[in-house]
Order: C-alpha cells, then structure tokens, then sequence
C-alpha cells in the first residue's frame, strides 16, 4: 500500500493575491500593534513634520511606527536585522504590506523623529492605565546598568590626557619640521610650481587625536569647575543653617573643593556622556536606566535615564515623574539600599508616599548616627524589621526584577545603539513603550 501525502504545489500561482493580513494568525501582536497605531496613538508630532513636495513619497509614517514598535516589542532593534526581517517574517512582511523599506529609510526615521517616538511611552501608559493595568498601589524602583555604544578601553583618565598632550604637542612639532623639509627637499627637486606641500596623513592623524584629548580636556576640566561651585553653594547652605542653630562646625575642616579635575576621572572619546560604571558584569561603559513599576501588572509608569552610576538621586524624579504622567502618586513605594537618604526619606514624607526603602548602612557615620544613619533611617530599618515576611518592601525583588529579566533576557536589549544622553534617553523610553505595549497585549488576549 503506498503512502499518500498532501500536495506541496509550491510553484503554484495563486489567482487572486492574497490579503496581507492572511499571512499572521488572527491574535498575533503583530495584528494588535497595527490596530494600536491606526486608531489609537496620536501622531500629529510626526506627521505634521512632513510638507508637500517633488520626488518620490515617503513610506507612511503610521506605518513605520507599528514597524518600530513592532521590532522593539520582537527583539529586534538594528535598523539592518529589521529590514531582513521585512523580507524574510510574515509578521514584518503583514506590516510593511509587501512594500518593505530599506535599512537606511528606517535608521533615518528613528534619527529624526526620536525625540517623538520615546513620547509615546506616556500615550502607551494612558491607554494602560484605561484598561486598568495601573493600580498605583504599590510601585517599586530600581536601576539597571546597560552598556552605551562604546568601549571601556576608548576612555583616558585626565592624568593620562595631560601626559598624553605634552608628547602629542612633542611629535606634532617633531613633524611638521620634517614635513617642511620634506616640502623644501621636493622644491628642489621638482620646483616650487608642483604639489607636494600638504601635510602628510601621519601628521594629520597626530593632529587630530591631539585635537580630541585637548576637547577631553576641557570638558573635564569644566565639569570639576561646576562640581566645585555646586560642593561651595551646598557647603554654604549647611554653614548658615548650622550658624541659625547655633552648632560648630564637627571635626578638621575640609579641604576647599578643587576646580581641577581628579586625575583619575576619565572620558570616552566615543560617546563622552557615557560613563564607567559598576555591574554585575564587572566595569562596563554605560549609562544608568532607570524604571518605577506599578505591581499590579509590572507597568512602567516612569522611567529615567542618568549617566550617575549612583541610584541615590533618581528617587525623587521617579516620584515626580509618577505623578506628572498620570496626575496621581502612588501609596507605597519601594526601593533597595541604593536609594537610602535621609534627603530621600523626607521627600518620600513630604509627597504623602508610604516609603520602604531599605537602609543598609550609613555612608558617612558620625558620633550621633553610628552606622545606623539619621533618625528617619533609623525609624525606616525599624518599620521593615518589624514587618517581616509581610513588610510591603518584599514585592520589590518580584516587582522591578522581572521586569528588567524581560527586557535584557527575553527581548535581548544588553545596549543601547545611540551615543548622547539624549538620543539614549528617547531609546530607553521607546523600550519602556515597547515593554507596556506587551503587557497590553497579553490583557487584550486574555479577553
């Protein structure tokens, strides 16, 4: 008896073509952010930026929206890995309509309307918020180190640059006298009336990186300049709040802050906001992405993004952030040691928030604090002590961890493409979109 198989008329030509919307599955998010996108995001901010003209019409902005989103949500970030993907995925192939753009079309779209699509993080948020996945019950924050388009050996410590300079100004001299004799050695040989009086390359190439150290330099140089009038400004409010109290002054005096760069503070010459920061994965270029998640269904309802490698001072800008994207704060708020300030504990206080945030141990202890911090950080160790296992405080981990899990893990998003605080700052807000977009997604399916 012979075996009978289903026909595979793969060179067959279909009559009528195909609707391209056959080619997903009904349910598949692919589907779901096309539908977002035509009927419910405004995107006036991009469309109104296009006039009418000669030469050929640009690709439907809506459209390149849903494929960027739709990338983001998928993974997929490289301008290049989402074009192969317009030609090789049905779900891709469904929403460019078989009209796929190239690489370069798509990697200008982002570049110029960048400042817009991390905007749609609060459009995104609202419609989370309608469809009852944000609770403002509890909310907890944390950061994550992601490494910047960079190398951690493309940077140079301010002691370095200024040895570096001496010897670069040393060589440059050395040679442009031989270029000059070269240049004289030519006109004898070939006439003053010939080329031969350009500047070699190797002298070129000195010149220029003697050019990026010098720009180094200066932008280090002002950075401890406004560091050190920032420490006196401080150091002058605590001195006439200490003379209304009647206090002296504790200990030695400090040293008076120096408008002179540490010599070990460095900057990379490929993407000099980036910063060398601490991780799990040991000392890395990064920037500090920063995220507050409502635990009702781990939506981000505020992020930020710091080139600080220290947590402390982004509590309260989250807090803020909170309550400007969705006109209302939260009633707990949870973060790890990270954020532990006194400053902290009173902003936290003053916003009406229900703070858990654990103390760990004084970063500076004195006679009064010991190694136990000031009073409301004493008073916080004691309120999560005391709760124990039904402390509010252990949904942290459960809360933000997971949510950076998915992002890094699941979708794969280790580092940013763009260099500029800016430019990174839009990119992490188009991740947190494409994030809340997937948690819609899953409630719009489980409908």
């Amino acid at each position: 008896m012979s075996k009978y198989f289903r026909p595979w008329n793969i060179d067959q030509t279909l009559l009528l073509p195909p609707n391209v919307q056959d080619f997903v599955p009904r349910g598949h998010v692919s589907r779901f952010i096309v539908e977002l996108v035509r009927e419910s995001l405004d995107l006036k901010e991009i469309t109104g930026s296009y006039v009418s003209g000669l030469g050929q019409p640009p690709f439907d902005p809506r459209m390149m929206v849903a494929l960027l989103l739709h990338g983001y949500a998928s993974g997929l970030y490289s301008s290049r890995r989402i074009a192969k993907a317009c030609r090789e995925r049905n779900d891709f192939v469904m929403i460019v309509a078989l009209d796929p753009p190239d690489f370069r079309t798509i990697s200008d779209f982002r570049k110029r309307h960048l400042k817009a699509l991390g905007a749609l993080f609060l459009q995104v948020l609202k419609l989370c918020e309608t469809a009852g996945l944000v609770k403002l019950g509890h909310v907890a924050l944390d950061g994550t180190k992601i490494k910047a388009n960079a190398s951690k050996h493309k940077a140079m410590s301010y002691e370095r640059m200024k040895k570096r300079e001496v010897e670069l100004k040393a060589e440059v001299a050395r040679m442009l006298a031989a270029a000059e004799a070269a240049d004289a050695e030519e006109d004898e040989t070939f006439g003053k009336d010939k080329r031969g009086d350009e500047m070699p390359d190797w002298a070129s190439d000195k010149q220029k990186r003697l050019a990026k150290i010098q720009q180094a330099m200066a932008a280090l140089e002002a950075d401890a300049r406004l560091a050190a009038e920032q420490e006196r400004r401080i150091e002058a409010e605590k001195e006439q709040q200490r003379r209304a109290e009647g206090r002296k002054k504790p200990g030695k005096p400090a040293a008076p802050p120096s408008d002179q760069p540490d010599p070990k503070s460095q900057r990379n010459f490929t993407d000099p906001e980036s910063r060398i920061m601490k991780s799990k994965d040991g000392f890395v270029q990064a920037y500090n992405a920063q995220a507050a998640v409502d635990a009702g269904a781990q939506i981000i309802v505020a992020h930020e993004l710091t080139r600080c490698g220290n947590d402390q001072g982004q509590l309260v800008p989250l807090i803020e952030a909170i309550e400007n994207n969705l006109g209302r704060k939260p009633e707990q708020a949870s973060a790890d040691s990270g954020y532990c300030s006194e400053s902290n504990l009173e902003a936290l206080e003053a916003h009406g928030v229900d703070g858990y945030v654990a103390p760990g141990r004084a970063k500076y202890p004195t006679a009064a604090n010991g190694k136990t911090g000031g009073p409301l950080t004493q008073r916080m160790r004691k309120k999560i002590d005391d709760g124990g296992f039904e402390t509010p405080y252990r949904l942290r981990k459960q809360v933000v961890e997971p949510v950076f899990g998915q992002i890094k893990q699941a979708r794969g998003f280790r580092q940013f493409l763009l260099r500029g605080i800016e430019k990174v700052r839009a990119e992490w807000a188009m991740i947190c979109t494409a994030h809340n977009l997937l948690k819609l997604f899953t409630l719009a399916t489980a409908a």
